[in-house]
């Protein structure tokens, strides 16, 4: 079996856990990896009466889940080219996508499709439902007249069982096109990012040497988007190669859904974006630390441990009480809840990356992690910082190596714009290294303000300080009349809670501004702020869009 092929690694996987739980959906069924075979296997048959070729493209959009998985999987393990697309994503971007992608054949939640104008999608002549495998829409009769007969074909032909040596899986190349991912579009329309399989099979291969706790059998809770690469990465990809068994959430990840699905699973890992452990934090921790004995002991240099370990313990029986490590990734930390966190020897770490790189750029274990860093580059990866003094001074940050995508489909502009010359991938983001490798993270380069002087503002460091105020539930820091304003969204039941009226507010977010302008140079002060009613338009990664609220 070749191991430096991604669907050797896979097949390899699948024949050794054999007999193992492999996926469960919420409050559904659970296959087994013999199962996951054998489903791979029908759909290699649909796809050979459809007409699928070598190099066709396949979208596929809706909620995590087993037959999403499948999908995936049986389309590459075919030969076909996985088109992934965010279920979160408006009717007329999915329509963009599976039009400008060239897909030919369809996987679609039956809610989204329900809303998509089939006249906008031509190419796409056969539609799946992704709920349960039924044709939605198809103009072959011989595809219809095998679907309506596929129950007694398939029972015919799996008479006498599915066995290991009937998986059969091709051989995918390095440079061969894998999967295209359009992105989130935060600043403008999306862009479909190739991915080959030299990428799958250098994240995947990364991921099993360095999250190397993961047992085969070990469970792991799906709740990112698969067609996020973050997610897919490291909680799809990773754990079928391992041989986990993946509990896909199904739905949103409130608190409350968390932690029952934690405790029912006990996971060694979880992948998390900030917003999710800040809200864990926030809303689950710190009211307790405010409140009773937990207040006064803190102020007990002594007793101080004793707190800590007793929160750390709570935070750890929270997500199951089996953690070994939480990943934390897609965008910033609030600096208050890391502090926090590593304060209390919280087992996380923070991952750098981004849907070019499939996304992998850096990672360090939890224990090696370095405070306000996004780890250290990772194997078959090189980072340099376009700057004069790396370690100090702040500049882009630069990439190449195995992780890096082919490029945009059908985009030579974008993807030569996004080269340097010498073949460096350009991140957009800015940042430090330090000399072990460690990366620094000090903002996006499209959102970098000028100073009055030419300095350089970073909107998300004056917006990190805001942030840490209970009082404030989102905010932007924008750039009006080369003044910097801060759009609020107060958190009204906080403000409620501590009796602050509406008619209040303005002299109360004032007070909070003086606080923040007073540890803020002087050329990046907040000249003025406004209150958001509602709070902010986000992309599916829960980015906010800020290109909609600068002027």
């Amino acid at each position: 079996m070749n191991q430096n092929s991604f669907l050797g690694i896979i097949e390899q996987s699948i024949r050794n856990n054999w007999d193992l739980p492999a996926m469960t959906d919420y409050e559904g069924k659970t296959l087994y990896y013999r199962d996951f075979a054998r489903e791979i296997d029908k759909l290699h048959d649909i796809f050979k009466v459809a007409g699928v070729q070598r190099g066709d493209k396949i979208s596929l959009c809706g909620m995590n889940s087993s037959n999403w998985a499948i999908v995936f999987f049986a389309t590459l393990s075919y030969g076909a080219v996985s088109v992934n697309i965010l279920n979160e994503f408006d009717k007329s971007s999915v329509q963009f996508i599976v039009d400008h992608s060239d897909s030919n054949l369809f996987f679609v939640d039956e809610s989204i499709w329900s809303g998509i104008d089939e006249t906008k999608i031509p190419k796409a002549e056969t539609v799946f439902s992704l709920d349960n495998f039924s044709l939605l829409k198809s103009v072959s009769d011989d595809l219809k007249q095998f679907i309506s007969n596929a129950s007694d074909y398939f029972t015919e032909k799996y008479s006498k069982g599915f066995f290991v040596n009937d998986i059969n899986f091709r051989t995918d190349k390095p440079e061969e096109l894998a999967l295209i991912n359009y992105t989130s579009g935060t600043t403008s329309s999306p862009k479909g990012v190739m991915l080959p399989y030299r990428s799958l099979w250098s994240n995947t291969k990364f991921a099993m040497e360095n999250v190397n706790f993961l047992l085969p059998g070990d469970n792991v809770v799906c709740m990112l988007p698969m067609a996020h690469t973050y997610g897919l990465a490291f909680e799809i990809l990773n754990s079928i190669a391992i041989g986990c068994h993946i509990h896909f959430l199904g739905k949103t990840p409130s608190p409350k859904i968390l932690k029952d699905a934690f405790a029912k699973t006990k996971p060694k890992l979880i992948l998390a974006v900030p917003l999710i452990i800040e809200k864990v934090v926030t809303k689950v921790v710190f009211p307790k630390l405010k409140k009773g004995s937990a207040a006064t002991l803190k102020k007990i240099p002594l007793l101080n441990v004793l707190v800590f370990s007793k929160i750390r313990k709570g935070m750890i029986e929270f997500f199951g009480d089996n953690l070994d490590e939480v990943v934390i990734g897609g965008a910033a930390l609030n600096k208050d809840v890391e502090n926090f966190l590593k304060k209390i020897k919280f087992p996380f770490t923070v991952g750098y990356g981004m849907t070019e790189c499939g996304p992998l750029i850096s990672y360090a274990y939890w224990k090696e992690y370095k405070k306000r860093s996004s780890g250290k580059v990772v194997d078959r990866m090189q980072v340099k910082i376009d700057s004069s003094d790396p370690e100090n001074v702040v500049g882009e940050i630069l990439t190449k190596g195995s992780n890096v995508m082919l490029g945009y489909y059908k985009n030579e502009e974008a993807t030569k714009e996004t080269f340097t010359a010498d073949g460096w991938l350009k991140t957009g983001d800015l940042g430090t290294m330090d000399k072990d490798n460690f990366i620094f993270i000090k903002g996006r380069n499209k959102n970098m303000l000028l100073g009055p002087s030419g300095q350089n503002i970073y909107p998300e460091e004056i917006e990190e300080k805001l942030n840490s105020s209970d009082y404030i539930s989102e905010v932007l820091a924008i750039e009006e009349n080369h003044k910097i304003v801060a759009l609020i969204v107060p958190d009204k039941d906080v403000l409620e809670s501590e009796g602050v009226k509406e008619e209040q507010w303005n002299s109360f977010f004032s007070k909070i501004i003086d606080d923040v302008n007073s540890s803020l140079p002087n050329y990046s002060q907040i000249s003025s702020f406004r209150i958001q009613e509602e709070e902010f338009d986000k992309t599916p990664k829960r980015s906010i869009k800020r290109f909609k609220y600068q002027k």
